[in-house]
């Protein structure tokens, strides 16, 4: 039962890599058609105060998450695997 609760937190941790993955996508659709971009620039591209500021800290803020749950899914995994050799190991 440990293992399958692990293995349902790193399915949860790809699915939010996943999403950490598209977040700029859908922030450059959403200022392509005139948007905010999510609040990036709240008056449209056109009058954007501060674009190349507010980018990086997008990016930065970004890679950041996706190292984290990078590390959090390889560690999980170690983890079930570590908890699945347990379990089958033959006691003498």
């Amino acid at each position: 039962m440990t293992v399958f609760l692990v293995r349902l937190a790193v399915f949860i941790l790809v699915v939010v890599a996943i999403a950490i993955g598209i977040v700029p996508i859908l922030i450059l659709i959403d200022l392509l058609d005139g948007g905010t971009g999510w609040g990036l620039c709240p008056g449209g591209i056109q009058a954007c105060d501060n674009p190349y500021s507010t980018g990086a800290e997008l990016i930065i803020l970004l890679s950041v998450g996706l190292f984290l749950t990078v590390l959090g899914i390889r560690l999980l995994m170690r983890l079930a695997r570590r908890l699945r050799n347990d379990t089958y190991q033959v006691t003498q």
